[in-house]
C-alpha cells in the first residue's frame, strides 16, 4: 500500500493550491519543495489578483472571465491578504483610441458577475487627484477596479490549509528521483535542513514545479513551455493616495505603478524571453531602464535607478503558443494527464497565473479523481483560506474590532498583523496583553510571539523566510534586524 495517494512536486500556488484541495477532499498528500514555500515565481509577481484587462486585447476573453470570477472568489475566500484597489489609466489617443478603451472597460466589468467592486468610470485628470502626479497635458483618464494580492502568502496559507486537513508538507525537500513500482511511484526525497534521504511511494504525483517541470521528473521540459522573465522594483512612493496606475506603453504592453507597504510605489513587469537558470533570474540594468522610462512617459518628475529600494524578478513556465513576443504569449494553463494501465497517473501543470491557481487546482483533482477512486467532489469555492473567515468576508470591521481589542498594539502593526493573519492573529499573540509579553524584539515591529508563530506553524526557518515572504519587513529594517533575527534562529 502506498504511503502517499498523491505526491505534489513544487510548493509555488499551484503545487500548494493541488495540496490543498486535494486533501480537502480526504486524499493522503505528500506536498514537497525544494527551497521555501513561494521561493520563486510566486513570489515573484505583480502582487494582483486581476482578470487581466490587456488580454482583451488578444482575444482571449475566456481567461478574462474565468479569472475576473475568481477575483471574486478570493475576495470572499482571504479578505485580509487579497484587497479592493482602483486602477487609473491615463489615456493617450496615440497609443489606443478612447473608444477601444470605453468599450474593453465594458467588457471587464461584466464578463465576470462582478458583485463587490465598483464599476469603471471615465474621469477628467485636471480635476481628478490622480492627475496631480501625471505630465501636463493629459485630460482624460479611466478608472476600473480589480484587487492586490500578498502572493508569497497566498502560497503558505494554502499550504497551511493543507497541512491542517492532514497533508505533509515539506519545505526544502527536493524529489531526488523518481521510478515506477508496479503500479505505484517510489521517490527519493532529500531533505536539505539535515541532509538525509527517504523513500516515499505515492499512487499518483502532481509535477508543478514550475520552470523546472523538465526536470522534476527526469524528463526534458515539454516542448510547449516558454519560460519568460518578469522583473519589477520599489522606490519611494511616487504620489498620494492608495490607487494605483496602469501606464501604456509604445511597445502595446502596460506597466503598473502600484502603492506597496506604505511607503513605496512597486513597478513592474517586464516580459523578456528566458533560456538562463531559473534560480539565477534577477532584475537586470535593462529591465530596470525599461521600466523607468515607462513611468518616465507618464509621471513627472521621473525615476531613475539611484531611487530603487528593491528588485525582484521570477520566470514563468507560459504556454508556448507560437506568439511573437514574450509579452502575448497566453497566461492560461493546460494539465498534462498521463496513465498507463501498469503505472499511476502523472499531472503535469503548465503555465497559469496566480489568479486562478484555484480553479486549476479544482481541476486538477478533477482529472486525477476517477483514476484514484473515492475522494469527495469540489469544494474550495466555497471555502476561506486560513484567516478568512471573517464576518461577511469583511475586513474593515474585522480591523476595526482588532483594534479596540488589541488597543496597546501599536496601530502600524497591528494593521500588518491582522493583514498577514487574519483571524489567526489571536493565534500569533497568544493571550498577551502588552508589548513585553510578546517576547524578544528584533525591531521593525517583529517580535518573539511572531516568529515562534512563523517557524512552528509556517515552515519559516531562516531571516529572509520571515522577513521577505511571510511578512515583507526586510523594505522596513536594516541589517541589526536580520542578524538578531538570525541569531534567534540559531
Amino acid at each position: 500500500m502506498a504511503d502517499f495517494d498523491i505526491l505534489v512536486i513544487g510548493g509555488g500556488v499551484n503545487g500548494a493550491g493541488i495540496a490543498r484541495d486535494a486533501a480537502g477532499r480526504g486524499y493522503s498528500v505528500l506536498l514537497c519543495e525544494k527551497d521555501d514555500l513561494a521561493q520563486a515565481t510566486s513570489s515573484a509577481s505583480s502582487k494582483l489578483i486581476h482578470g487581466g484587462l490587456r488580454y482583451l486585447e488578444q482575444y482571449d476573453f475566456r481567461l478574462v472571465r474565468d479569472a475576473l470570477r475568481e477575483r471574486e472568489v478570493l475576495l470572499r475566500a482571504a479578505p485580509h491578504i487579497v484587497r479592493p484597489l482602483r486602477f487609473v489609466l491615463p489615456h493617450d489617443d496615440t497609443l489606443r483610441p478612447a473608444w477601444l478603451i470605453r468599450a474593453g472597460l465594458f467588457l471587464y466589468d461584466h464578463l465576470g458577475a462582478r458583485k463587490v467592486l465598483p464599476g469603471s468610470e471615465r474621469i477628467d485628470l485636471n480635476r481628478h487627484p490622480a492627475g496631480a502626479p501625471l505630465t501636463p497635458g493629459l485630460a482624460t483618464g479611466f478608472a476600473y477596479s480589480d484587487c492586490r494580492v500578498d502572493d508569497s502568502r497566498l502560497v503558505v496559507l494554502n499550504a497551511l490549509d493543507a497541512a491542517l486537513r492532514g497533508a505533509v508538507v515539506r519545505p526544502r525537500t527536493a524529489v531526488a528521483s523518481m521510478q515506477p513500482q508496479g503500479p505505484e511511484w517510489r521517490a527519493t526525497l532529500r531533505s536539505e535542513q539535515n541532509n538525509s534521504e527517504e523513500t516515499v511511494t505515492a499512487r499518483a504525483v502532481v509535477n508543478a514545479a514550475g520552470p523546472w517541470i523538465g526536470h522534476a521528473l527526469d524528463g526534458a521540459a515539454p516542448k510547449s513551455v516558454r519560460l519568460v522573465k518578469g522583473s519589477h522594483f520599489t522606490v519611494p512612493k511616487l504620489y498620494d493616495g492608495d490607487h494605483a496606475y496602469i501606464l501604456q506603453n509604445a511597445d502595446r504592453r502596460v506597466v503598473f505603478v502600484i502603492p506597496y507597504e506604505g511607503k513605496y510605489s512597486l513597478i513592474g513587469t517586464t516580459d523578456t524571453d528566458y533560456d538562463d537558470d531559473p534560480a539565477d533570474v534577477e532584475c537586470s540594468d535593462k529591465d530596470i531602464a525599461y521600466l523607468c522610462e515607462a513611468v518616465n512617459r507618464w509621471f513627472q518628475p521621473g525615476i531613475n535607478a539611484s531611487q530603487i529600494t528593491w528588485t525582484y524578478a521570477g520566470v514563468r513556465p507560459l504556454l508556448d503558443d507560437a506568439s511573437e513576443t514574450a509579452s502575448s504569449v497566453s497566461r492560461d494553463y493546460r494539465l498534462d494527464f498521463e496513465q498507463s494501465q501498469d503505472l499511476g497517473p502523472v499531472l503535469t501543470v503548465v503555465g497559469g497565473k496566480v489568479t486562478t491557481y484555484r480553479k486549476l487546482a479544482e481541476q486538477a483533482l478533477d482529472r486525477l479523481s476517477p483514476a484514484l477512486g473515492g475522494g469527495k467532489g469540489p469544494w474550495t469555492a466555497q471555502a476561506a483560506l486560513p484567516g478568512g473567515d471573517m464576518p461577511n468576508a469583511d475586513f474593515d470591521a474585522y480591523l476595526a474590532e482588532a483594534r479596540r481589542r488589541y488597543s496597546w498594539l501599536p496601530a502600524e502593526m497591528l494593521c500588518r498583523l491582522t493583514s498577514a493573519y487574519g483571524t489567526r492573529l489571536e493565534t500569533v499573540l497568544g493571550g498577551a496583553t502588552g508589548l513585553t509579553d510578546l517576547g524578544e524584539d528584533f525591531g521593525g515591529g517583529l517580535y518573539e510571539a511572531e516568529v515562534d508563530y512563523l517557524t512552528q506553524q509556517e515552515w519559516a526557518t531562516t531571516p529572509d523566510d520571515i522577513l521577505w515572504r511571510r511578512s515583507k519587513l526586510g523594505l522596513h529594517t536594516d541589517a541589526t534586524v536580520r542578524d538578531r533575527l538570525q541569531a534567534w534562529l540559531d
